[in-house]
């Protein structure tokens, strides 16, 4: 107990006393694998500002989002609500998608904004553009946004330069539709993109939000959702050709870069020891491109699949003064950071059914964590299957597996396997086989109590869960799509300026 009590005063004393509200500043990088990063393991990564952050810091092992791919992982991450209640399935969204992130749902800039924060979004988006960009950042409580409203790969690239001098864009993208736009708050600063100088714009932008930030004596919230590692991979002057990994490994030290830039931004402005800085992934890696899409490690499968490689994902947080260096085993979501950051700020929930829970003891005291469960959701989440695999501490059970095309170029079978029904559900304890490769036997006493449990924990939690409606059912409307001359003709293929 008093233990307990202790640490329960030295969080109140963090939030209460300091000198000012703590910062915030997370960073997401787009389908980077668990086994990407140097600190993961990977034996030729250049990422030593993440590595450093993770010696610093505090390194999660069991860090999960809540879907293998890009649009409902970003939703949950903002709302700390399954992508399933805010409607953000199936896929994702697109150019001329009529839905996005409901205006209902209160994102984390939401959150802290009524104590005065400054609220900045910086890179990919995804949640949505709409009818006179009414599913933009800056309708979802963020004071000011620079980015791609949706992926950067949504727009014809056989012709853009990803790598100087100019080497062309690895691939198609999506040929039928505009140019891929750099929009700042509502309006397009440039169609198509330059991704040479694209990091640099980025970093430039944040450095100077913070800077004012800091000159203002406003607590701020930065959200940074990179483009890397994503297909199209792409890198400017200070990595193309740096790394030993091709463009795979000149993206990820590109935003690597950029990582270092905005630690150094915060020692620079004097507030690196009230910030909390949080870096995780959105989804598991995109297996098909081979040595352009990376790797998950140990991990089975990659993006678009339920196994641990589409959605386990790499995590650190770096709070100088505040979180003792180390590594933690202990369970952890996307879903949790709304809820700690409105703890750290000393902010009020939203009157909605969360499904994060408070991690501060996990960073702050390297304790427990309060999540006992964690919720697996496929691409194409429906009612009429519900979850397809549920982890109740260190066992995970599978009810449905399926493979993904975004998977499909491994040599595991599963990865690319069409759906199958699993009763009872395959059973993995993921603390001595977290690679998922052998299934325990169910026959056995101890194996039929956890099924007991992982059926009554389904049950509860199925019938807790309400789907949203579909944004994605909307459908499209090609004048939807974002245009910097929006007169001209023909389209798509005008929209350049």
């Amino acid at each position: 107990m008093g233990s307990s009590r202790f640490a329960f005063f030295g969080i109140l004393l963090l939030c209460t006393c300091s000198a000012s509200p703590p910062n915030f500043v997370l960073l997401f990088a787009d389908d980077l694998g668990f086994g990407d990063l140097g600190c993961y393991g990977h034996p030729s990564s250049l990422t030593p500002n993440l590595d450093r952050l993770a010696a610093e810091g505090l390194r999660f092992t069991d860090f999960y989002s809540t879907c293998p791919v890009c649009s409902p992982s970003r939703a949950s991450l903002l709302t700390g609500r399954y992508q399933t209640r805010s409607g953000i399935y199936p896929d994702v969204l697109y150019p001329g998608s009529i839905g996005g992130l409901p205006l209902n749902e209160t994102t984390i800039a939401e959150v802290l904004k009524p104590l005065g924060y400054a609220t900045a979004a910086i890179g990919k988006w995804h949640l949505g553009l709409g009818h006179n960009g009414m599913f933009l950042p800056t309708k979802q409580g963020f004071d000011h946004f620079l980015g791609i409203p949706y992926s950067h790969d949504m727009g014809p690239c056989k012709n853009l330069t990803c790598f100087p001098p100019d080497i062309k864009c690895y691939g198609l993208c999506d040929i039928g539709s505009v140019a891929v736009p750099l929009m700042e708050n509502e309006i397009i600063k440039q169609q198509p993109v330059n991704f040479l100088d694209l990091e640099k714009t980025y970093s430039d932008f944040a450095t100077n939000f913070i800077t004012t930030s800091v000159e203002k004596k406003q607590p701020f919230f930065l959200y940074y959702p990179s483009h890397h590692t994503h297909y199209p991979q792409y890198a400017g002057i200070g990595a193309a050709g740096q790394s030993l990994r091709g463009p795979y490994g000149d993206s990820l030290l590109e935003f690597d870069n950029s990582v270092g830039h905005l630690v150094e931004t915060l020692k620079r402005t004097g507030v690196i020891n009230n910030t909390l800085v949080f870096f995780t992934s959105d989804n598991g890696p995109e297996l098909m491109r081979r040595s352009r899409g990376g790797i998950a490690g140990p991990l089975k499968c990659g993006k678009s699949t339920t196994y641990e490689g589409g959605m386990r994902e790499p995590a650190i947080a770096y709070w100088p003064g505040t979180i003792k260096p180390g590594v933690t085993h202990e369970m952890a979501s996307t879903l949790d950071i709304l809820p700690t950051l409105a703890r750290l700020a000393g902010a009020e929930l939203p009157p909605v059914m969360l499904d994060g829970v408070d991690m501060t003891d996990i960073l702050v005291n390297q304790g427990k964590s309060k999540r006992e469960t964690v919720m697996f959701y496929p691409v194409n989440p429906s009612e009429d299957y519900g979850l397809f695999a549920l982890r109740l501490g260190k066992y995970k059970a599978h009810f449905y597996t399926q493979g993904a095309f975004h998977s499909s170029t491994t040599p595991d079978k599963d990865c690319s396997a069409l759906r199958e029904t699993h009763d009872p559900p395959l059973i993995f304890d993921l603390e001595a086989d977290p690679c998922e490769l052998y299934a325990l036997p169910v026959d056995e006493s101890d194996i039929q109590s956890v099924l007991q449990q992982v059926k009554t924990v389904k049950e509860q939690f199925e019938s807790s869960m309400v789907f949203g409606e579909s944004q994605m059912a909307k459908g499209k409307d090609p004048s939807l799509e974002p245009c910097c001359n929006p007169e001209c003709s023909p389209k798509p293929s005008c929209c350049h300026c």
